[in-house]
């Protein structure tokens, strides 16, 4: 029993409507999918500067826990010195000599 043309044509029709539509909603969803893995990526690679940062901030933070790390702190933020230590002080040769503390 053949069908007729008309039907067959909407068959057609139908079936190939259907086709483009989950094409087109395939295409749409491999798109998605590389946005989200391109930006998956990104945030690995922040991730990785973050934790990065971190070791170099515990690395800081034990050395400032040593006796070694306080005295460096102490000379280069307050300008401090050891006892026993002589400070020499070299001016340049434009200064006068009230300039001198």
């Amino acid at each position: 029993m053949a069908m007729p043309p008309l039907r067959r044509i909407a068959l057609i029709a139908f079936l190939g409507l259907l086709a483009l539509i989950m094409v087109t909603h395939y295409a749409f969803e491999v798109s998605r999918i590389e946005q989200i893995r391109s930006a998956i990526d990104e945030r690995e690679d922040l991730l990785q500067r973050k934790k990065e940062n971190v070791r170099n901030y515990e690395e800081k933070v034990s050395f400032y826990k040593t006796r070694e790390g306080i005295e460096h702190l102490a000379r280069e933020q307050y300008n401090l010195v050891a006892s026993g230590e002589r400070v020499i002080l070299l001016a340049s040769p434009g200064a006068r000599s009230g300039d001198l503390p």
